[in-house]
């Protein structure tokens, strides 16, 4: 799928993710700082990819590992800092939410600092969350 606005384009083809920009972005986070660029490949050929261009610029990204049935982990939202501000990061996060594959489903993120932004999208805090520590990265 494709979603246009002004001169910015999002699409959902993983054919056109450039993993090294990815890779850079998430470089820049807190959450992805240490992820080698292999774990970077091996997690976009197993999410559904939602890449921001500016022309053929790609300037963002966020993905989505979904069941497409009744779970949806929302992941990696992430925008180049100087495009930051503008709208985009939630652009991304509007098409994801109307994905065929994730609307209708339960999703689920982490972050630590951006829960005004999900809250907007119906996302809740909740302490329950569980998780393990990924040791090997």
């Amino acid at each position: 799928m494709e979603w246009r606005k002004d001169d910015y384009l999002i699409t959902d083809d993983r054919s056109k993710v450039q993993l090294d920009v990815v890779h850079r972005l998430l470089a820049a986070t807190y959450w992805g700082g240490r992820r080698p660029r292999e774990i970077v490949d091996r997690m976009v050929s197993g999410s559904i990819c939602f890449s921001l261009y500016h022309g053929s610029t790609q300037i963002g990204f966020g993905r989505a590992v979904t069941d497409s049935a009744t779970f949806t982990w929302v992941a990696d939202i992430v925008v180049e800092p100087e495009f930051r501000g503008s709208g985009l990061g939630k652009w991304i996060m509007e098409c994801l939410l109307v994905h065929p594959a994730i609307k209708g489903t339960q999703m689920v993120l982490q972050t630590r600092d951006a829960q005004g932004l999900y809250e907007q999208f119906g996302f809740s805090r909740n302490g329950a969350l569980m998780s393990t520590k990924v040791t090997d990265l």
